[in-house]
């Protein structure tokens, strides 16, 4: 446990020093399926919480620890896997937003259509890589397109969870297509909310403050940040 701890308050000591925005999501336990959603910006060396907090909806399975910018713990007993349901536990940078049509943002926006694929099929070679499809070899069976037939990802952005960022290398198997998104009911490991929400949320977040994630359980919520809040 005390490496726990230790590794915990380095991540915070780094946070500090990069970043200014932050997501926080809290869950009361593991097999959580909703979460409190609360934003925060770092002022003056202390963090102040913007808005509102608002209920969040999150995995249909709960939580696991994801691969992000933090340290699994030894002790881990849950760990996010491909397709477990569950949404990943500890601090994540943002890539870029999405949607389905322009929208005018300081945050880097992409505009995805049918074409283009998150690919989920730990066989391929593109596994946790969004890839237009029209112009790659197309090695996968199992994905999923950025444009829905529902609102679900009319507006998203995607969670650097398991090295979907450029230039990075994912670990097959251990979860895939991490999102932020628009959804009324338990999602397959996204983090889901109101249009309203995310339209305000990606409004909101600054590149230059280089915005993260926290995700988890209050436990490891305070774990991770007992020394910022």
């Amino acid at each position: 446990m005390k490496i726990f701890i230790g590794s915990m308050m380095l991540i915070s000591a780094w946070l500090e020093a990069t970043s200014s925005q932050l997501l926080v999501v809290r869950a009361k336990d593991w097999n959580s399926t909703e979460a409190v959603f609360q934003r925060y910006e770092k002022k003056e060396k202390h963090w102040i919480k913007i808005g509102e907090p608002f209920v969040v909806i999150i995995g249909r399975n709960g939580l696991g620890w994801g691969r992000g910018v933090h340290t699994i713990p030894s002790n881990a007993q849950i760990i996010k896997r491909e397709g477990d349901g569950k949404s990943p536990a500890g601090i994540f940078k943002l890539t870029h937003a999405f949607g389905y049509s322009p929208l005018k943002s300081n945050f880097p926006y992409r505009v995805y259509n049918e074409n283009d694929h998150c690919v989920d099929d730990t066989r391929s070679r593109y596994y946790n890589k969004i890839i237009d499809s029209d112009s790659t070899s197309k090695d996968y069976q199992s994905y999923e397109s950025m444009r829905l037939s529902n609102d679900y990802y009319k507006y998203g952005i995607v969670v650097d969870h398991n090295g979907i960022g450029e230039g990075e290398t994912p670990l097959k198997g251990a979860g895939s297509c991490i999102f932020i998104h628009i959804k009324p009911t338990p999602t397959s490991g996204c983090t889901a909310m109101t249009e309203k929400e995310i339209l305000e949320l990606i409004q909101w977040l600054d590149p230059l403050k280089k915005p993260l994630l926290l995700q988890g359980t209050d436990s490891v919520v305070e774990k991770l940040f007992r020394s910022l809040f």
